[in-house]
């Protein structure tokens, strides 16, 4: 018998400022909305509610901001309830993500030099490949 899949990958620019809150039991949630082109001459795009928990959504929080890019990895979800006020079963479909990727910098210059070189670089003391010396290296000062 086959096993059943629940998957989803959306890449796609925010339409809104995440939003971070704290559930009950303490844990983290963050969500923000993600509008994706259809790539149709008409410009249409689809919207989708997106939640991140924890750390994923503390990173979300700190790093993106409304129209920036990022690729979402996730399951969906769908929740189902009654209106208080009409009475009426509604219900929503969301993307629980279990991967945010950031495809371009706070600036938004389309992923450039600054987050190239602070993504590669790892520290701030690393000198730029210009200034590597060539000379061959004495295996004595390596401590290990």
């Amino acid at each position: 018998m086959a096993r059943s899949i629940n998957q989803v990958i959306l890449m796609g620019r925010l339409t809104r400022d995440p939003e971070t809150r704290t559930t009950t039991t303490g844990k983290n949630i963050t969500s923000f909305s993600l509008a994706v082109d259809r790539n149709t001459p008409d410009g249409q795009a689809d919207f989708f509610d997106v939640t991140a928990w924890e750390k994923l959504g503390d990173l979300v929080a700190q790093y993106l901001s409304k129209g920036r890019r990022c690729l979402v990895q996730g399951r969906l979800r769908q929740d189902s309830w009654d209106d208080k006020e009409t009475g009426k079963k509604r219900s929503r479909v969301e993307v629980v993500a279990t991967d945010v990727t950031f495809l371009d910098s706070p600036s938004g210059d389309q992923g450039g030099s600054e987050s190239r070189q602070q993504s590669s670089s790892g520290s701030a003391n690393q000198k730029p490949a210009d200034d590597i010396d060539d000379s061959p290296i004495d295996l004595s000062e390596i401590p290990f």
